[in-house]
């Protein structure tokens, strides 16, 4: 079938040549050997979440929707369709006793989406999802299917737990699970000076921790989840001093029910993710020019998180922890101008931008902040040589201009 694309937010629409979603592996074979003896160009494609072209082309869109569901789990590990949506793993997993190590911010995104482009949670302790992943199984670029896990080619592993969908299409994604548990939800307000204030006890003390800025009034929403099976409960508040305002939500539940949120206002977003130390001075001159310069028209909130440092190469959290800024924008307002000067802030202390999210920069930007990027894209090079993955927007991003 033919049809425009247009993403969630609705700021990347285009109409591919075709849109295809099979329903085996068997017809991702056939479609990608296709695609490669007509010199046709094969996107993936989950929920569309993301805001960056990472899907757009004018060959074959490949929609993995039905692909989708949990196949098998031992108690340690369990495999899903690559087009599985979050909510749905989640209570797949639920059902058999499990749960995921930890989660992002929304669950309508598909699994394989989601590790593809580094989609994080929050928590000292937690990496982003794709850290998640122990194995995969890919249909590369010649049309043959490669499985990848400790055992199989485990020397591609750092690779193909967040490739873009540039190395083949992800058919079945094996992630490490644990018993299912209950979590704690609480939320405050407070100023933002209270906040900073507090932000490293708050980080330390607590099992996952963020916190919304809100520019016209300079008060945060501070956010912490705890397990409910922990010996020693935490109190509400940081030892150190009480906040001013007063608790906004309390929820218990499931990892998958209590850590994503529903979001009905679109929005459009820009993610960096910044050596944890560079993270005060950073946010100060974020502060300093949001206020003096986008405090009209920054009409939405600035969300800060937190990621532990991990070992894939594309990864945005490669070899540091990291503390991630985020600038959010309504669809209804402007946002280029905005995220731009943002950018040039995250750029001076030393930020990756997130895969999944605005921004502008290209390979010759990019190639330097990953210390294992020409591993990557000889990998690249090897499991599609000919190209049937990269299109023009790829080709920015990875190869040389």
């Amino acid at each position: 079938m033919t049809r425009a694309f247009v993403n969630w937010s609705g700021s990347l629409s285009f109409t591919p040549q075709r849109w295809v979603e099979p329903a085996d592996e068997d017809e991702v074979r056939a479609l990608v050997r296709q695609a490669r003896e007509t010199g046709t160009t094969v996107r993936p494609v989950g929920s569309g979440h993301s805001s960056s072209p990472l899907v757009r082309t004018d060959g074959i869109l490949l929609g993995l929707d039905r692909l989708a569901g949990v196949i098998s789990d031992d108690g340690r590990l369990a495999t899903a369709w690559a087009g599985t949506k979050l909510k749905a793993l989640g209570e797949g997993l639920y059902d058999a006793g499990l749960a995921m190590d930890n989660l992002g911010d929304v669950d309508y995104q598909s699994i394989a989406g989601a590790t593809a482009t580094g989609t994080h949670g929050t928590g000292l302790g937690f990496g982003n999802l794709s850290t998640q992943v122990t194995g995969v199984r890919l249909v590369t670029g010649t049309g043959d299917t490669l499985d990848v896990d400790a055992e199989r080619n485990p020397h591609l592993l750092p690779a193909v737990r967040l490739s873009l969908g540039v190395l083949g299409v992800v058919t079945r994604i094996t992630l490490d699970v644990q018993p299912r548990y209950e979590l704690h939800r609480r939320s405050w307000c407070a100023h933002l000076d209270w906040t900073l204030d507090h932000l490293a006890e708050l980080q330390h003390t607590n099992r996952n921790m963020d916190f919304y800025w809100y520019p016209r009034s300079d008060r945060t929403q501070v956010r912490v989840i705890n397990r409910t099976d922990e010996a020693n409960q935490r109190p509400l508040w940081p030892g150190t001093g009480r906040p001013d305002g007063e608790p906004r939500q309390s929820q218990v539940g499931p990892t998958h029910r209590t850590i994503p949120r529903n979001r009905e206002l679109r929005f459009e977003e820009i993610e960096y993710m910044l050596p944890s130390e560079a993270f005060p001075a950073c946010f100060a001159e974020v502060r300093r020019r949001i206020r003096e310069r986008h405090r009209r028209l920054a009409g939405w909130r600035v969300l800060v998180r937190t990621i532990a440092p991990d070992d894939i190469w594309l990864s945005n959290a490669y070899g540091r922890p990291t503390t991630t800024i985020a600038c959010l924008q309504n669809t209804s307002l402007p946002y280029e101008e905005y995220f731009r000067d943002m950018e040039a802030v995250f750029r001076h202390y030393g930020g990756r931008p997130h895969w999944g999210k605005k921004h502008w920069l290209g390979v010759r930007e990019l190639r330097p902040l990953y210390p294992r990027w020409d591993d990557f894209r000889a990998v690249r090079r090897r499991l599609d040589p000919d190209g049937v993955f990269l299109t023009p927007d790829l080709a920015r991003l990875l190869e040389e201009p």
